[in-house]
This record gives C-alpha cells, sequence and structure tokens, in this order.
C-alpha cells in the first residue's frame, strides 16, 4: 500500500474515532476532557493502536482507557460503518500524558520567557 494512502486512512480513522469518542455516553469517558494523541495502524489494517491523553492526567487517562475498552466493540462497529475499508481495525487503547506534559513544558517556557 502507498505511504500517502496508508497515511490518508489512519487519518482518517483518528477522525472518526474523534467524533466517536464524542457519542459515547461512559462516564469514565465523558468525565474527563480526552483527546486522540496517536493513531497507529497495521499495515493490513487489523488492528490500530490508539493513544488517549486526559487534561486531568495519566490516571484519567486510564480511567478514560478502561471505559473505551470495554466499548471497543461498538466503536470497531461504528468505525466499520462510518468507513468504507475491506478490514475494519480493532482498536487497543493505550492511557498516555503527552496533554499534560506539554501543559507543563508551555508553563516552563512562559518561566523563562519572563527572565
Amino acid at each position: 500500500m502507498p505511504g500517502h494512502k496508508f497515511e490518508r486512512i489512519t487519518e482518517d480513522i483518528r477522525r472518526e474515532l474523534t467524533a466517536i469518542l464524542r457519542e459515547l455516553k461512559d462516564p469514565r469517558v465523558t468525565q474527563s476532557m480526552i483527546s486522540i494523541v496517536k493513531v497507529d495502524v497495521s499495515k493490513d489494517l487489523s488492528f490500530c493502536k490508539v493513544y488517549v491523553s486526559a487534561m486531568g492526567g495519566l490516571e484519567r487517562a486510564k480511567e478514560a482507557v478502561l471505559g473505551l475498552k470495554a466499548a471497543a466493540g461498538f466503536i470497531r462497529h461504528e468505525l466499520g460503518e462510518r468507513l468504507n475499508l475491506r478490514n475494519t481495525p480493532a482498536p487497543a487503547f493505550f492511557a498516555t500524558d503527552s496533554i499534560e506534559y506539554s501543559a507543563d513544558l508551555f508553563k516552563k517556557l512562559d518561566k523563562l520567557k519572563d527572565f
């Protein structure tokens, strides 16, 4: 599969996952503001790793991942409905603290700017 097509499919999956997450009603997911940081799709489109970060930190992200894992079947079904792919990738969710790390980095940069 050419690189640009694969990147386009990966971005489509990320966009649709973001839309699906807005529709979930699980309180573990809706209580914290979560964001999809990165999506890695296998070459045969059978699996995708979804890295999720939350504004509340890593513990909130881990809690949201539990809710997302519980809804993985629904999420995969919705992906299949929304995207016209031969294989709908099975999502695997992982927590990351990249939003918290970025916010901390910006705070440090602001402090340096004052000097």
